[in-house]
């Protein structure tokens, strides 16, 4: 390649060109892309394919398409500089490689030649897919766009090389291209070609898509179903969907909603050690907590199957699960036998509501966090309406209580309402009708 004296791009283009039986071609067409052009047309004209370059070269005015012209000084240097490359490449080569490179190819034998095959040798990272659904927009190999005019025979083809453009703007302009024939592409490039297993998460789709796909850089050559993904891989993937989209696609039960909430109560009590289970905190550790449930699932709607209060739990100890159950229960045993649920949504101040007539006898007011945290009672109405919030159930049954009773004993005459509540037996029911 050194001895020839030319780019090394085109260098290549002559000796790999002239390894697979054309190197009188080849020589033709590194002269060619060393010369700007040899015809000569309007600004904006569609004659891009070097083809006609090569036929106008051989064919001499006759072959020229119609509105150009054919530069004959151009054409002068083209041919002395085809010539010289010859010369050099019968003088450098060896017999084997000089018998494959003259072997029924000759300069005026050019009709068949593999122009998109010698392009591409040259120029592997100009390699151009047409874009889907529409014409003379390519995207190349190195990621770039670059678009030929539409009116051009080129603006259809499924694959060409780019040899000259202009390359500012989103999308360059191509001045000088040929077709790539797809057994072309896989002779001059086939070993670059990846095969890869591609398993990604389609927002629009709302699933993972599993796929095998065969790239050359940016471009896509093909691609199928893999029938036997990688599930760590699916999982990730689907975790990264549920980042996406936020922690709402998943099925928050009132039992996962609860147990989330009360591990963040005790995390804000007891410190770092505890799973931090705010949306950011869960976002950022979905891998290690949700994915392991994960398994055979594809899509949005297969989130709804995963048990999220055992994918929480798993990210505790057995010891830490104990220690969960005393610090944060899920329910307060009232007066009345009832169980009544804790809400955690403020970890600063849990919530206990209940029905007032529940907690008759009661002095103390019930705690968690292992008696540091005092609930915040709700006390109800037999309707269930709030009519007083307390900490300190001692006070409330020594003042406010006697105002409570005031207002609704009339409104709810079935229910008790008795003088002294600390020695008043709890209910959960009113008192029966009496017979007439």
């Amino acid at each position: 390649m050194a001895e020839l004296g030319i780019h090394p791009r085109l260098a290549h283009l002559v000796v790999r060109g002239g390894e697979r039986g054309w190197s009188s071609v080849a020589c033709d067409v590194a002269a060619l892309l060393e010369e700007h052009d040899i015809l000569r047309g309007p600004q904006g004209a569609a004659a891009t394919d070097l083809r006609l370059r090569l036929e106008a070269l051989s064919g001499g005015a006759g072959a020229v398409p119609r509105g150009m012209s054919l530069d004959q000084g151009a054409v002068g240097r083209v041919r002395k500089q085809a010539d010289a490359l010859r010369r050099r490449l019968r003088e450098g080569a060896s017999g084997a490689t000089r018998a494959r490179g003259t072997r029924g190819r000759s300069a005026g034998n050019q009709e068949d030649a593999p122009l998109g095959l010698l392009a591409a040798l040259a120029y592997p990272d100009r390699v151009g897919q047409l874009r889907a659904g529409s014409r003379g927009r390519f995207l190349l190999r190195n990621g770039c766009g670059v678009t030929v005019d539409p009116a051009d025979p080129l603006a259809a083809e499924p694959w060409v090389v780019v040899m000259d453009l202009d390359a500012r703007g989103r999308d360059g302009k191509a001045f000088l291209a040929v077709a790539l024939g797809e057994a072309e592409l896989d002779e001059a490039l086939g070993a670059q070609v990846e095969s890869l297993d591609e398993i990604v998460w389609d927002d629009g789709a709302g699933r993972v898509q599993v796929r095998r796909v065969r790239r050359l850089g940016a471009l896509t050559l093909s691609e199928g179903a893999l029938r036997r993904p990688d599930e760590g891989a699916v999982a990730a993937a689907l975790c990264a969907g549920v980042r996406a989209r936020g922690l709402h696609v998943l099925s928050w039960t009132r039992e996962a909603t609860q147990l989330r909430e009360r591990l963040a109560f005790v995390r804000a009590l007891e410190g770092e050690g505890w799973p931090d289970t705010s949306e950011r905190g869960l976002l950022d550790t979905l891998e290690a907590w949700l994915a392991p449930r994960l398994a055979g699932m594809r899509t949005l709607a297969d989130l709804h199957r995963a048990d999220l209060s055992e994918a929480l739990l798993s990210t505790l100890s057995w010891s830490q699960r104990a220690e969960l159950e005393r610090l944060a229960p899920t329910h307060v045993q009232v007066p009345s036998g009832s169980r009544i649920s804790i809400d955690y949504g403020d970890p600063a101040a849990p919530v206990l509501a209940v029905r007032l007539q529940e907690v008759f006898g009661m002095v103390e007011t019930p705690a968690v966090g292992g008696g540091r945290v005092p609930l915040t009672l709700h006390l109800l109405s037999p309707a269930r309406r709030s009519v007083q919030v307390t900490r300190d159930l001692a006070s409330f049954w020594r003042g406010a209580y006697f105002d409570v009773r005031k207002d609704l004993r009339a409104r709810y005459p079935r229910h008790a309402w008795p003088e002294d509540p600390l020695s008043a037996e709890p209910t959960r029911k009113p008192r029966p009708r009496k017979a007439p």
